[in-house]
């Protein structure tokens, strides 16, 4: 037998083989190097996802405290929290276009164009507002059997626009100022709408104050949760897709809208509030004719007194957009000018809705008058001391004063106003401030771009309108001032 070779012992597992070279330090390092960033990526993993829990949580919990206050005190029983819910969708439509166009519209489009553009278009918006506007209220007083698609009209038509203008931005379309328009005029539509439908889904026990201070507190949610998604979409993918996110929003509130309870259709035992009184209690056809009331004094006042605030806030929107573009503050950009001011019109806003509670005591007649004398003096202010500082603190007064003295306006309407005619007197009421609006939106188009200019000839507007209104004070006994219906009961 031949002897076999002797054979090398094999290294045991995990030793290196004889003569082996050991591993370099190099990739040793590579391999730990590795290894650290496999667990810092799981380390972060596991951190996003608690994250994610977390946000998820919170969001489920705030969605869970907003609808149970917005079902609070009956209001779920009665269908109002529908239409808390329908406006907080308005309101982030709204805000989702807004952003949108900010970065389009006023900041892309060279400024005399864009000003001659709006202005057009804007004036186009008055004039049918200015001639439409003493037959908007009985057209809704002959359509109220049809609110629900009144209201679901003008989100579907918004839905349409926001579509129309995603295209528009990427291609400049010609039909990027009129959908922009079409949608500032089917929002104040919708405003008016759904001021004539608050008082059918309102409760009972539940002022209609209050019922209008918890919609306006959901707008104002719908439109601070909206703002960081339409605006990130704005930035990262271009401003078309915020309207995209416009546009599924306002399809959500058609689809609300058309679920809104029947009794907002519903006109049994409503009259209507009209300038004078009509004689008679039947038509020419002989059908008897809806009960109506002539405009108490008190109501009157406040409705006059609130087209301050409210054309002030027309004038500041399409002034301050295109002044801080021609002359920005120091090296603050434009858009962070721009939304300062508006974050301080929101902060504003909310706070008056705060505060309504608190100066609930307080003659509302008073209020209004306050919160016109403090947009006048903030007018003056910011025109002598023009900077960002004065503008901000512009922005928060005009905010409050609107909110303070509309919920003033509701106030006295409920007081002094039959229930029977209050969907009535809010609608031509709402009427009249939308078209203050579009009057002061017109005027800071065509006003010269100089921040002393602009901002005390708003100063000068409000004294002159203030003055106005405390001459036409109503007095006299309380019990002149609340007429009685002129039709049948």
């Amino acid at each position: 037998m031949t002897e076999q070779p002797p054979r090398a012992e094999e290294p045991a597992v995990g030793e290196q083989p004889a003569g082996a070279e050991e591993p370099a330090a190099g990739g040793q390092g590579r391999r730990d190097v590795g290894q650290g960033f496999r667990t810092g990526a799981r380390a972060v993993g596991r951190g996003a996802a608690g994250a994610a829990r977390a946000t998820g949580r919170f969001g489920a919990y705030a969605g869970r405290q907003a609808t149970r206050a917005a079902r609070a005190e009956g209001a779920g029983e009665s269908g109002l929290s529908r239409l808390i819910g329908l406006h907080a969708c308005n309101a982030a439509g709204d805000t989702a276009v807004a952003i949108s166009l900010a970065g389009t519209l006023f900041f892309q489009v060279p400024t005399g164009e864009a000003r001659s553009q709006v202005a057009l278009f804007l004036g186009l918006t008055m004039l049918p507002f200015a001639i439409v506007a003493p037959l908007i209220g009985p057209f809704l007083d002959r359509f109220s059997h049809g609110r629900r698609w009144a209201i679901g009209a003008t989100m579907s038509l918004r839905a349409f626009l926001c579509w129309v203008l995603g295209t528009a931005v990427i291609t400049d379309s010609q039909w990027l100022f009129p959908a922009a328009l079409g949608v500032l005029v089917s929002s104040k539509a919708y405003a008016v709408t759904r001021a004539a439908a608050v008082p059918r889904l309102t409760p009972d026990h539940l002022p209609l104050v209050k019922a209008n201070a918890r919609t306006g507190l959901a707008g104002v949610i719908g439109a601070a949760a909206c703002a960081p998604i339409a605006g990130g979409l704005s930035a990262l993918a271009g401003p078309e897709w915020s309207l995209r996110f416009g546009f599924l929003v306002f399809v959500v509130a058609t689809i609300l809208a058309i679920r809104l309870p029947e009794k907002v259709d519903s006109s049994v035992g409503e009259g209507t509030l009209t300038l004078l009184p009509r004689r008679g209690d039947q038509g020419a056809d002989g059908r008897p004719r809806r009960p109506r009331m002539r405009i108490p004094g008190p109501v009157a006042f406040a409705l006059r007194a609130n087209c301050g605030p409210r054309w002030l806030s027309g004038f500041l929107t399409m002034f301050m957009a295109f002044l801080l573009r021609e002359n920005p503050i120091g090296d603050w950009s434009p858009e962070l000018l721009l939304a300062l001011v508006i974050g301080g019109a929101g902060l504003g806003n909310t706070l008056g809705i705060a505060l309504a509670s608190v100066l609930k005591r307080v003659n509302p007649s008073t209020t209004v008058v306050l919160a016109l004398a403090a947009d006048a003096v903030m007018a003056a202010v910011a025109a002598l001391f023009y900077g960002v500082v004065p503008l901000v603190l512009l922005g928060l007064t005009a905010g409050l004063a609107q909110s303070l003295a509309k919920l003033s306006l509701d106030s006295t309407i409920q007081r002094d106003v039959h229930e029977r005619m209050q969907s009535s007197a809010f609608a031509r009421s709402d009427t009249t401030l939308q078209l203050a609006w579009v009057i002061g939106g017109f005027i800071g188009i065509a006003i010269p771009l100089v921040p002393q200019l602009g901002l005390g000839a708003a100063c000068a507007v409000l004294v002159v309108w203030g003055a106005f209104v405390l001459a036409t004070r109503p007095g006299g006994p309380r019990a002149a001032q609340t007429p009685t219906p002129a039709g049948p009961a």
